[in-house]
């Protein structure tokens, strides 16, 4: 480095100023690093060493020193932004203005999602709450309380996605599961406190199941539960035939047939009159004109007991529905894959791509 005193030295700095407007990235670095560092700086070094001038010559070589020190960082600012143009030009010429533009995939709502939230919108009309559960459960919850006997098939573990497979470790009932159905969130619901409930539940359900066209091993549900002094049959069919109205359309026929779930007796299955072809018989409905939509029933008193209610003097129904297959009769879907198979092609005729 160069003495504080030297005249020669403030040429030098001027000379490597002068040359600043030609360096490339890495030398412009360089070169701030080695004119204006704060440890090894030539300016840094020669402005701590005026200390050893004498006032008169300190006075005019820090004033020298000082304003070529602001020229110098100017520079490297100006430098710096020059490079910086120079290479978005240089991109802006690397880009081919004639290749076609690239579609945005804008998200949304998907079309079980949709209607999802359709169908808790109606029950909370008429005064359902949204009640909501863990999505792992033991089988005294998803079974036991919900008047499963022991031997159930549902058990067994070519239906049921048990997180521990050895199983006998566990406690009868403890063992741990992925939940077949969101009904055990009903069983929480009424050992949380005494009734009255009107709950519905939207979750999701794991079944080994194929993925087939109409089924899949992780899929949505809804159920609802309804529980007071003085709650019939009558009370189920009216609920549930002002929801089919009100989702599908007013003039919609339905009808309720015999069936039988553990959980309910007597337990029904609720038809609606096809939405393809009305009624007549088409190949959606295998000819019959109805379409099932969802199950149901009087609450078996047997689940009540072991849920700490009284079932001589409270009554309820429940039923469930899967979301998936409401979508695929309102939008005249064959296949649930369709559904789950995240293809952007189908999605965007639900307004689930962008445009």
């Amino acid at each position: 480095m160069t003495t504080p005193s030297d005249p020669a030295s403030l040429d030098v700095l001027r000379q490597r100023l002068a040359a600043v407007a030609s360096l490339d990235a890495a030398a412009l670095a360089a070169e701030e690093i080695a004119v204006l560092g704060r440890k090894q700086g030539e300016l840094t070094h020669q402005l701590k060493a005026l200390a050893t001038l004498a006032l008169d010559e300190k006075r005019a070589r820090g004033a020298a020193l000082n304003a070529l020190k602001l020229e110098f960082e100017a520079a490297v600012v100006a430098r710096r932004a020059e490079l910086a143009h120079a290479a978005s030009a240089a991109e802006a010429r690397d880009i081919d203005l004639t290749m076609p533009g690239r579609q945005l995939w804008v998200g949304t709502r998907h079309p079980v999602t949709v209607v999802i939230d359709e169908i808790v919108a109606i029950f909370r009309e008429i005064g359902f709450a949204v009640a909501l559960g863990p999505e792992i459960e033991n089988e005294e919850r998803n079974f036991g309380a919900l008047n499963f006997p022991p031997d159930h098939p549902a058990l067994d573990m070519h239906d049921t996605l048990y997180l521990d497979p050895r199983g006998a470790e566990w406690p009868v009932g403890e063992r741990l599961l992925l939940r077949t159905h969101t009904s055990p969130v009903q069983v929480r619901v009424m050992r949380a406190g005494p009734p009255p409930y009107r709950v519905v539940i939207p979750g999701l359900a794991y079944r080994n199941d194929p993925f087939d066209a109409s089924h899949a091993p992780a899929f949505a549900q809804i159920e609802g539960l309804a529980v007071d002094e003085g709650v019939t049959f009558v009370d189920l069919k009216a609920t549930l035939t002002h929801f089919a109205r009100r989702f599908f359309r007013p003039d919609v026929k339905v009808r309720f047939r015999p069936s039988f779930f553990p959980f309910t007796e007597p337990s029904a299955e609720m038809d609606v009159s096809c939405a393809i072809c009305g009624g007549i018989g088409c190949a959606a409905c295998k000819g019959t004109g109805w379409m099932e939509i969802l199950g149901g029933g009087m609450v078996h008193e047997n689940v009540l007991r072991n849920c700490d209610v009284d079932p001589e003097r409270y009554t309820g129904f429940a039923f469930g529905m899967g979301p998936a297959r409401m979508a695929m009769l309102r939008y005249g879907l064959p296949d649930i894959r369709l559904l789950y198979g995240g293809d952007m092609r189908f999605l965007s005729q639900f307004g689930a791509a962008g445009r």
